[in-house]
């Protein structure tokens, strides 16, 4: 069985929480799907060296879910 595609909209997205979208708003909207495309490998970088979000670090499966994401084309 093949896996289901990653979307911002229902697998990106929805692992920012509003404290996340409000701490980070001075350098990029993680609720837009353009900012997020835009800042990807950035954001990326940050969850992996987990300075991003500020109050603790992501689980590994939420950082290799969103690299997934990057890595497949990074779709809506």
């Amino acid at each position: 069985m093949a896996e289901q595609a990653l979307s911002f909209e229902q697998h990106i997205s929805p692992l920012f929480r509003d404290e996340d979208v409000d701490s980070m708003l001075f350098a990029f909207d993680l609720r837009s799907l353009d900012d997020v495309r835009q800042n990807a490998e950035e954001i990326y970088e940050r969850l992996a060296d987990g300075s991003m979000p500020c109050d603790a670090e992501w689980p590994e499966e939420k950082i290799a879910q969103f690299r997934a994401w990057i890595d497949s084309g990074t779709a809506p």
